[in-house]
């Protein structure tokens, strides 16, 4: 099959992945796998050849990020379990001042969702929200607001989350993590300003039922805790490996050489600098017993699990498309000057904005999109650290529009703030809206300037 056939084709293998992760509530990892042999079956490539790119796309993705992926997920819960993410909260909150309590929870939730999943880390930062919001006797839903969007744009932008690591594997970029990194913190502070303004504007004029409890004091959630890790234990699991990885992209893209720079270059490498960030994250543990060696271990390998296997399928998925005769249409696509330049990003934008809306997760919309675009880069030209970044941001920014009922993160930010379905609509929604809205303008930007 070839030409537009092959394009209808692709195109129905996608709108069953959405159909059967939205409404038959099939687990994504097998709506994947089912749609990749379903598409190579229709796009009438031979069997074998149909099992092989699924076997390979599988593996080889899991061969560049599988490790990055489990080492950061660990690092997650360990954040979470040792207490480290409350300090995290507390330092920020003493720099930002209690004076503008809605930037501090915007900033917190950003410095902590890039380690730990957004959901988990609205649920670790929730009751300090509430005890902020009393303290410096603000709205509820404001702080909510701040948090949830503070979390989610760097849950979706900013490696190591897993979400922009599959985007980055999947189009081949898992050797440019540190311009995506770099990348995704710029595109991410305006988008994080958005959202702190919308819960600023939104925020203050919705009240939330009960939100005058005093059971929520802020001294007594942080003694309550226990003795925490200092703050340099803290920051440490993801400040080091960041530094690492950005500092090899330096040394990359200055061509220096020696026997130091060859060592800098292996600290730098993804899975190294993570396992190093796990290593300094061992160090918050309280004890080092079967609790903490084995069960906090255990539950970040089984939080990993899921992205580990949807991000597999998501490269088997690419790999079956690439296998099709696709290419030869894609070049005539490619001819067109409608899609040439900048006005490229809006491309990847709107299919990950398709994938959010209709199923819910943006991991599945980052992996799914970054399959189905990741071969009409090489055709386009587009290659190299810099534009191959600023697709994983179009990606992201894709991933974000919009937060609604179908998406988990919606209803813990519901049920954690207290508020009604349609408060929620108001302030979760449209801020997922704005920010994605910020994020692909911001890399529009960046392109229309850089490249």
């Amino acid at each position: 099959m070839e030409g537009f056939g092959l394009i209808v084709v692709i195109t129905l293998g996608v709108l069953f992945v959405i159909f059967a992760t939205a409404k038959l509530k099939l687990h994504p990892f097998l709506s994947l796998l089912i749609a990749a042999f379903g598409l190579g079956i229709a796009a009438g490539l031979p069997l074998p050849d149909v099992v092989e790119a699924v076997n390979s796309g599988f593996g080889n993705l899991m061969g560049g990020i599988g490790l990055v992926i489990v080492f950061g997920t660990i690092i997650g819960v360990i954040l979470e379990k040792s207490g480290a993410a409350l300090r995290m909260a507390e330092v920020v909150l003493r720099l930002v001042g209690e004076r503008r309590p809605q930037l501090a929870m915007s900033v917190i939730g950003s410095i902590v969702s890039i380690p730990v999943f957004c959901d988990s880390g609205y649920v670790i930062l929730s009751s300090l929200k509430k005890a902020l919001a009393r303290r410096a006797k603000v709205t509820v839903a404001s702080m909510a607001i701040a948090l949830s969007t503070g979390l989610f744009a760097t849950h979706t932008l900013v490696p190591p989350t897993p979400g922009p690591i599959a985007a980055a594997g999947n189009i081949g970029a898992e050797d440019y993590l540190g311009t995506i990194i770099l990348i995704g913190i710029v595109v991410a502070i305006p988008t994080i300003i958005a959202g702190y303004l919308w819960a600023m504007k939104a925020g203050t004029n919705i009240h939330i039922e009960g939100e005058d409890d005093h059971s929520f004091d802020y001294n007594a959630i942080v003694n309550e805790f226990g003795a925490m890790p200092s703050a340099l234990k803290s920051f440490a699991p993801i400040v080091v490996p960041i530094l690492l990885i950005g500092f090899s992209s330096v040394i990359t893209f200055a061509g220096w050489q020696g026997p130091v720079f060859d060592l800098f270059l292996f600290l730098g490498a993804p899975a190294v600098a993570l396992l190093i960030g796990l290593l300094a994250a061992f160090l918050l543990m309280p004890k080092y017993d079967e609790e903490t060696l084995t069960e906090w271990v255990g539950t970040g390998i089984k939080e990993a699990a899921p992205i580990l296997l949807i991000t597999g399928a998501g490269g088997a998925f690419g790999s079956v498309i690439t296998a099709t005769p696709v290419a030869q249409f894609i070049e005539g696509v490619a001819a067109n000057e409608a899609f040439a330049g900048a006005i490229f990003v809006f491309i990847p934008f709107l299919i990950a904005a398709a994938l959010k809306t209709a199923q819910g997760s943006s991991t599945a919309a980052l992996v799914i999109t970054s399959s189905l675009v990741a071969p009409l880069l090489g055709e386009l030209g587009i290659e190299g650290a810099l534009p191959l970044a600023l697709v994983v941001m179009a990606v992201g920014a894709g991933a974000m529009v919009v937060s609604h009922v179908n998406d988990s993160y919606f209803w813990v930010v519901k049920e954690f703030s207290g508020m009604s379905v349609t408060q929620a609509y108001k302030a979760q929604t449209t801020g997922t809206l704005i920010q994605g809205a910020t994020a692909i303008f911001v890399t529009f930007a960046l392109w229309l300037i850089f490249v």
